[in-house]
């Protein structure tokens, strides 16, 4: 199914877009925590930066995406903004990233 994927710039999207939504969940949920609660920082930069990454290469495809498909400038700017939202980008995927 992955390989499937690939092949697609939105299959890639929908790849990324659930790789940065777990890592948000990751670094609210337990990075911060472990920051703050246990006086551990060394993660929150660790996944921070993975965040990082993910979170560049979601806007990228999102543009590519959304240029290649002719996609509407509101369903573009939600699928944005659902990045930074908890969740959000789960719910992207599953409402506008299934064509």
């Amino acid at each position: 199914m992955i390989s499937s994927l690939l092949k697609s710039s939105l299959g890639r999207l929908r790849i990324i877009a659930f790789l940065e939504g777990v890592s948000l969940l990751i670094l609210l949920g337990i990075a911060m925590p472990l920051k703050y609660m246990a006086g551990i920082p060394e993660v929150v930069r660790v996944v921070g930066m993975a965040h990082g990454v993910l979170f560049i290469l979601y806007v990228l495809l999102l543009i590519q995406v959304a240029i290649e498909r002719s996609w509407s400038f509101k369903k573009s700017i939600l699928s944005f903004i659902a990045s930074f939202v908890p969740f959000g980008t789960f719910y992207a995927d599953a409402k506008w990233f299934r064509e």
